[in-house]
C-alpha cells in the first residue's frame, strides 16, 4: 500500500492506494460515479476526468501519478442542486440520451472553452473527437458546446 495526497473537486484527500492501482478504480471506490468504465483500453472517452484542467484517460492512468495534483469530475463542476452551465447547455440543446458519454464530453468541453471561448464548430469536434458517443450523433453535443460558449462569451458564467 501506499499513501498519496490529492485534490478531488477542491477538496483534499489522504487515501491509500495499491500498486499499479489505475485512476479509474480509485475514483469509482471514492464514489465518483459519474466516472464510466467503457473499454479500458483508452478508446472511448467515458472515464474521461481533467487532471489540472486537462482531460486525461483515468483507465490508463496509475493513480500514483495524481499525487499532488488537482483531480476533477463531473461532481466537481455542478450536480443536482445547482448545474454548471454545460450541464445546462447538454440539456438545452438535447445533447443527453444514455448519458453514458456525457460526463466525459462535459469535461472535455470544459477544458476546451477554458482555453478558447470562441471555438469555431470543428474545433469543438476536434476537441470531442476522443469521446464515443453511440447514441446522438455529435450533432447536438456540439450544439450544446457552442451554446455553452456563446453563454460564456457572453458572462453567463465564469
Amino acid at each position: 500500500m501506499m499513501k498519496i495526497y490529492f485534490e478531488l473537486n477542491g477538496e483534499p484527500v489522504y487515501t491509500e492506494i495499491e500498486p499499479g492501482e489505475i485512476l479509474l478504480d480509485l475514483l469509482r471506490r471514492l464514489g465518483m460515479k459519474s466516472v464510466k468504465e467503457g473499454c479500458r483500453t483508452g478508446e472511448c472517452g467515458a472515464c474521461t476526468v481533467l487532471l489540472d484542467g486537462k482531460p486525461i484517460r483515468s483507465c490508463l492512468t496509475f493513480a500514483a501519478k495524481v499525487k499532488g495534483h488537482r483531480i476533477t469530475t463531473l461532481e466537481g463542476l455542478g450536480g443536482p442542486e445547482e448545474l454548471h452551465p454545460l450541464q445546462e447547455a447538454f440539456l438545452e440543446a438535447g445533447a443527453v440520451q444514455c448519458g453514458f458519454c456525457t460526463p466525459g464530453m462535459i469535461l472535455v468541453a470544459h477544458s476546451l472553452l477554458s482555453r478558447n471561448e470562441d471555438p469555431t464548430p470543428d474545433e469543438v469536434r476536434e476537441a470531442i473527437s476522443g469521446n464515443l458517443c453511440r447514441c446522438t450523433g455529435y450533432v447536438k453535443i456540439v450544439d450544446a458546446i457552442m451554446l455553452a460558449a456563446r453563454w460564456k462569451r457572453e458572462g453567463k458564467w465564469s
